[in-house]
């Protein structure tokens, strides 16, 4: 009986869940940190420090991803590499879809606002990010 009870309110709130507009990718522009990790089983690892930010770009269906290193005077220091990716879009599903030499994989957009994005991969793993905001020790 829990059992089934579960199961339906599961499909509940999996269908109460709000569907992301295309119109509302261009959040995604700016600079995140991840905050937790939810696997498969249920059990989640939070990040309270990060060493390292994520920095997206998207135009239009287009975009890069790039690990930048934060500075205590508000800049940052970052590399060279990026990771392109395209939006797809399927099923009102909207997946980030990259594709390197070494390697091609998707994460489906689960959760996007102004403030936090979550996105899950082919494994189950969600990553849940929240908008960077910047220490800036300058007197």
């Amino acid at each position: 009986m829990m059992k089934k009870i579960f199961i339906i309110c599961s499909i509940f709130l999996i269908s109460c869940n709000s569907k992301i507009d295309k119109k509302q990718l261009h959040i995604l522009n700016g600079y995140w940190e991840i905050k937790e990790v939810t696997f498969k089983d249920g059990a989640k690892k939070e990040y309270s420090v990060n060493s390292t930010v994520d920095y997206i770009k998207l135009d239009s269906l287009t975009g890069f991803r790039k690990k930048v290193d934060p500075k205590f005077n508000g800049t940052f220091e970052t590399s060279n590499d990026a990771e392109p990716f395209r939006i797809r879009i399927s099923n009102d599903s909207i997946y980030m879809s990259y594709n390197n030499d070494n390697n091609t994989w998707e994460e489906v957009l689960i959760k996007l606002s102004e403030e936090s994005f979550s996105v899950k991969n082919s494994q189950g793993l969600i990553y849940q990010y929240n908008r960077f905001e910047p220490i800036n020790i300058n007197p």
